[in-house]
């Protein structure tokens, strides 16, 4: 039986394994450096106590047992493709066939160390809680939450929690009546953060941000962070006694020890089934992968999940010696349901196709139901629906 390594175990990296091994054709091991898939979106809800930290993570261990892959935890050191050799802090392994699906790095700036941010490493997440518990705890504060971009890579932005999360907190705050109490302010490097969502958003988000008395700081080049607020190229400062931001996504550093073809951005080059050129056995998924698409593309986890379902797809393909058909490029698109905490706005751009729907109170419950629900469908408790 052929041996195939899964490097990660994120979204891509898990739907790679659950559909290869639907198959029963294949020994499939999945690497991962953690022991649980952690569901980023739905940890905007544990800064603000919704969540737990357990309640937005799902064992390896369930799911492995009910669709009987192997898991290893191990941090991936280097890959040899030519040798088909996979390095592990702890050991070395073969393979027939190898998909990397193991996330990216995060640009580093000065001063990243006093920043805190919803999209790096799940235990930031309880970081961000406790400081905020602090803050209430003193009775107010000034908060500020903003994103970045990657002038080499398009598609390494992932400012949608950075939204959700400003309209979360301030929701949390009006509730405990502490909103007054406290100055929010949300920033981002480019004139128009948002804009990836389509010219409807624009307006939507503007209005948004007044309605919640939510400050604005935007198209001023960030030079540095500091202890108390965030420094910007024309010298002015944004104090701040939190700031969470989520940096551009970069190629993991991994990858510098391996023999792939690298985007300029660092990422592992791919063609539109997710093949990496020169290597007929090799795949690579969702963030560790370098995307080609229009201007608006945003690594997002429902794309990630449609890479590695096709990866999937294709190395069955190619082991019964034909060609690859399944690509990820006609299912790009922005598709998220974003939280305010009271409510939500359903996002969606695809083509030439773009809008931005508020849904007023029901739109929480919808995105609270999809958590339940992404979750159950990754231990097979229920079935997962057509693109959902």
């Amino acid at each position: 039986m052929k041996k195939i390594l899964i490097l990660g175990g994120g979204f891509a990296g898990v739907q790679a394994a659950i559909e290869l091994q639907k198959s029963n054709n294949f020994e499939v091991t999945l690497v991962s450096d953690r022991d649980y898939l952690f569901v980023y979106p739905i940890s905007i809800w544990i800064p603000v106590r919704l969540k737990k930290f357990e309640d937005v993570t799902v064992p390896l261990e369930k799911i492995s047992r009910k669709y009987k892959f192997n898991v290893i935890i191990d941090k991936v050191t280097g890959i040899s493709a030519a040798e088909n050799k996979v390095m592990l802090e702890k050991q070395t392994l073969t393979y027939d066939y190898l998909v990397v699906a193991f996330g990216a790095d995060k640009l580093q700036m000065k001063g990243m160390n006093h920043t805190m941010s919803i999209c790096g490493k799940p235990e930031m997440s309880i970081k961000l809680r406790d400081r905020l518990d602090s803050l209430i705890a003193g009775g107010g504060g000034k908060i500020a939450i903003g994103f970045g971009g990657n002038p080499k890579d398009k598609s390494a932005v992932r400012g949608g929690p950075a939204f959700e999360l400003i309209f979360n907190i301030q929701h949390y705050l009006k509730k405990k009546k502490l909103a007054d109490k406290f100055e929010l302010t949300f920033f981002a490097p480019m004139d128009e953060p948002g804009a990836k969502m389509g010219p409807g958003a624009l307006g939507m988000l503007d209005k948004m941000f007044q309605r919640y008395n939510i400050k604005v700081r935007f198209g001023k080049k960030i030079t540095e962070f500091v202890e108390d607020g965030v420094m910007f190229e024309d010298g002015s400062k944004l104090d701040s006694d939190m700031i969470m931001y989520i940096s551009a996504g970069t190629g993991s550093a991994i990858l510098k020890n391996t023999d792939l073809p690298l985007s300029e951005a660092g990422f592992v080059v791919i063609n539109d089934y997710g093949q990496v050129p020169g290597f007929n056995n090799v795949f690579a998924a969702g963030d560790a992968a370098a995307y080609e698409g229009p201007e608006w593309i945003s690594k997002q986890g429902h794309i990630a999940e449609i890479m590695g379902r096709n990866v999937a797809d294709n190395i069955m393909a190619v082991d019964k010696g034909l060609f690859p058909n399944k690509g990820y490029q006609e299912h790009l698109s922005i598709l998220c349901v974003m939280d305010t905490g009271d409510g939500a706005a359903f996002v969606y751009r695809k083509g030439q196709k773009a809008f931005l729907i508020p849904l007023p109170f029901v739109g929480h419950w919808l995105k609270r139901g999809w958590g339940v629900y992404a979750k159950l469908t990754k231990v097979g408790r229920v079935p997962r629906l057509p693109n959902m």
